[in-house]
């Protein structure tokens, strides 16, 4: 379905006389509401929009997409590169999978951007002077959704983490910083825990933050990091961070300076980016016009100065900052203390809509340039490294309490090269000197390491054929690897 947006007729066109394709979801619950109200604030703005419609989400799954987006959707995704989505409702039960992460992932979108800013007196905060950019990694982490059960007991998700992918949104946050004059990036992550995964976030963020001297870098273990945030977020200006500390984060954020729905985000990637509010579809308050449309208004903003329409972002924003200004708030920010007036979803557009040309009084006026789009990050794949196998993690289902026991059986199994040197259970050491007091699971890790000798591909196999006669059910294995000489495998907890 297409259709095109046209300026008013007493509007003056503010970019060029092209119109500019955009592809737009309705959405679900307040999704149809908001995206409205968005719609109409664009057209009256001047944006000069040619929008092709597609259908995402709830009706989609139900039709038997488990994706819940058609195939041909990814058309108009493809031919537009520009995509302004309203929120979804996914299903529940276990067949089926986030839209939004499938987005993310399939079209390369690897930067999630969340300003945050406070707008405080008109929004009750506790942090007037907060303006945070929330840099988010958007394509890897624990959001592969890469799970599995393997016992009776015991299921696993896969956390992946990618050079690549790392140094492509570190890069992202230092350049976006440069581009918009902030002084300092910060970086979350957890490697006091995650030395591997998390440890190669923190440090390629220290290699790349060396070529930005002229911004200031620090790092911080993020439960503290998130502690700041909530208590002193003036004291941060943008974070970058890995994709689920970066999605639980920036909601906080968004609270703290007054409501999640005055927030917008933009997902970017190197050909295509899309544009929405961070809140969810909230069907329980769906049809009943009290939706606050301001987030996706953001996010419509936030897509404008990508399209290169800066100056429209800028009146719109402004109108926008207004309308909060004057108190005539939704909802979700009505203080009769300060608020002039309660309005619904429609008629804060109107309000909206009324405040184009206008500026605020009080905070700060918005200007975009003409043209500012996001960075474009490249990044270069390192030379391989001499990878060398020096052992195995057979991960094994067994319904026994003795560590010693299953050690016994897993011997017995040796031959060759590789040794039983330690068993695990949930990542503690429990064989050998194993303490009464852990309490064990079903999910055994056996380690096997040869000592000093080469270990080849063969060797792993016919420990593997060998285990298999001990009637042990080995659920997978994960070889154990150095890279140039250096583990690319962890300790056991207590090793």
């Amino acid at each position: 379905m297409t259709s095109t947006l046209t300026l008013p007729a007493t509007g003056e066109s503010l970019a060029s006389n092209k119109l500019t394709a955009v592809t737009v979801a309705m959405g679900d619950g307040i999704g149809p509401e908001i995206m409205t109200a968005t719609l109409r604030v664009l057209k009256a703005a001047g944006a000069e929009l040619d929008i092709e419609e597609i259908k995402i989400g709830e009706s989609v799954y139900k039709q038997g997409f488990a994706s819940g987006i058609e195939p041909d959707s990814w058309k108009s995704l493809r031919r537009t590169s520009v995509f302004l989505k309203a929120p979804i409702t996914t299903p529940q039960g276990g067949g089926y999978k986030s839209l939004n992460v499938t987005i993310r992932k399939t079209l390369g979108l690897f930067a999630n951007v969340r300003p945050v800013e406070a707008y405080f007196p008109f929004v009750k905060t506790l942090h007037p002077g907060m303006d945070v950019v929330i840099v988010r990694e958007n394509e890897e982490d624990l959001y592969a959704g890469i799970e599995h059960r393997q016992t009776d007991e015991v299921y696993q998700c896969l956390k992946l983490i990618t050079r690549p992918g790392t140094e492509k949104i570190i890069r992202f946050a230092f350049e976006y910083a440069r581009q918009h004059g902030r002084k300092k990036v910060t970086c979350f992550t957890k490697d006091n825990i995650m030395k591997l995964t998390d440890g190669l976030f923190h440090k390629i963020f220290d290699e790349v933050s060396a070529e930005y001297p002229e911004i200031a870098k620090e790092h911080m273990i993020v439960d503290i990091g998130a502690a700041r945030l909530a208590n002193n977020p003036e004291r941060f200006d943008v974070i970058v961070t890995l994709n689920l500390y970066g999605d639980i984060l920036s909601d906080v954020a968004a609270e703290i300076a007054g409501s999640v729905g005055l927030a917008g985000s933009s997902n970017i990637g190197d050909k295509i980016a899309m544009f929405e509010a961070i809140h969810g579809s909230a069907p329980d308050i769906a049809g009943k016009d009290i939706a606050n449309p301001s987030g996706l208004i953001q996010g419509a903003v936030l897509m404008l100065v990508h399209m290169g329409q800066g100056e429209v972002a800028s009146r719109l924003k402004n109108a926008l900052i207004r309308t909060i200004e004057d108190g005539v708030h939704t909802a979700d920010i009505y203080d009769a203390a300060v608020s002039q007036q309660l309005v619904g979803t429609a008629a804060f557009a109107d309000a909206v809509i009324a405040r184009l040309g206008q500026e605020p009084k009080q905070l700060k006026v918005a200007k975009f340039a003409a043209s500012e789009r996001a960075p474009m990050i490249h990044v270069k794949r390192r030379a391989a490294a001499v990878k060398e196998i020096v052992g195995v993690d057979v991960f094994v289902h067994w319904a026994g309490d003795d560590a010693a026991e299953l050690a016994s059986q897993l011997k017995a199994a040796e031959e060759g090269p590789l040794k039983l040197v330690m068993i695990t259970n949930r990542g503690v050491k429990v064989w050998p000197n194993g303490f009464p007091e852990t309490f064990c699971t079903d999910h055994w890790r056996c380690r096997f390491q040869a000592d000093g000798a080469t270990v080849k591909h063969r060797d792993v196999a016919e420990l593997l054929l060998r285990l298999s006669g001990t009637k042990l059910d080995v659920i997978k294995t994960e070889n154990l690897c150095t890279f140039d000489g250096e583990a690319g495998y962890s300790l056991g907890q207590g090793q």
